[in-house]
């Protein structure tokens, strides 16, 4: 199936269909009653993509403990990664490409658990495509936006419903809910507690990519890059359709982290 696929033409296909949903989505849609929605649409399964976040981190810290001299700039940003293909080809060594992705990571569960059904990746992010078509073809990943299921949610005529808060999500991990702000990388994958301040930088602003990159460069103590390419981190995907300022896209995250 091609990853570009209609998300209604597929819905309405009768196909089983497993939702992963980026940690950035309670910036759009009611954690209590959006599984229940999305199953009332067609979605089968709905799962957490903090679930794959968490496979991530485990990755990650174990490669950092294995060689306390190698550095790594991560790579769940698919924009970045891009980025230095094309402008900074020196730096491809320090990427984690051996590190999954949080959303690579959830669709092989996915795959594990809920087998000959289709991955659909729900975020906030318009380059995931490109991750999913050009760097994992062999996931047959379906990426869409919030933007586009709130669009379906529009032309379906579907909105919360009481029976929607009984409904739960399939796979969840609650400690990496931290993912999509500025820093959720180190914060919830323990980083911070393992590297000195000095040896890890958080940056996250499209405006601060090239100067962070050469600073991690030209460090020798700089061990790991936490980077996104969007301001505040993947809460300003251009896949988010909202009013909130950055600050109140952070508490939302924050307080789906906390509960």
């Amino acid at each position: 199936m091609n990853p570009d696929q209609n998300p209604l033409a597929l819905l309405k296909s009768g196909q089983p269909l497993v939702a992963m949903l980026a940690p950035s989505f309670p910036i759009v849609f009611n954690p209590n009653t959006i599984v229940g929605m999305l199953k009332r649409i067609g979605f089968q399964n709905v799962v957490e993509v903090s679930a794959g976040a968490q496979q991530t981190n485990d990755v990650l810290i174990s490669a950092l403990k294995k060689d306390d001299k190698a550095k790594f700039i991560t790579s769940p940003c698919p924009n970045i990664v891009r980025i230095i293909r094309i402008k900074y080809p020196q730096a491809l060594k320090y990427l984690a490409l051996e590190v999954d992705s949080p959303m690579v990571a959830t669709a092989k569960i996915v795959h594990k658990n809920f087998p000959q059904k289709q991955a659909v990746f729900i975020g906030p992010c318009l380059v995931k495509r490109l991750e999913a078509l050009e760097d994992h073809p062999d996931l047959n990943i379906l990426c869409v936006t919030f933007k586009d299921i709130q669009q379906i949610f529009h032309d379906l005529g579907i909105s919360e419903q009481e029976g929607d808060n009984n409904q739960t999500f399939d796979l969840v991990h609650t400690e990496t809910r931290l993912y999509p702000i500025s820093g959720g990388l180190a914060q919830s994958s323990g980083v911070t507690d393992l590297l000195n301040n000095d040896a890890f930088e958080v940056v996250s602003g499209p405006q601060n990519v090239d100067g962070a990159i050469k600073r991690f460069l030209e460090s020798d103590h700089i061990r790991l890059l936490d980077i996104l390419f969007c301001d505040g981190g993947c809460i300003s995907g251009p896949g988010i359709v909202s009013p909130m300022t950055i600050e109140a896209r952070r508490k939302k995250i924050m307080d789906h982290w906390i509960n």
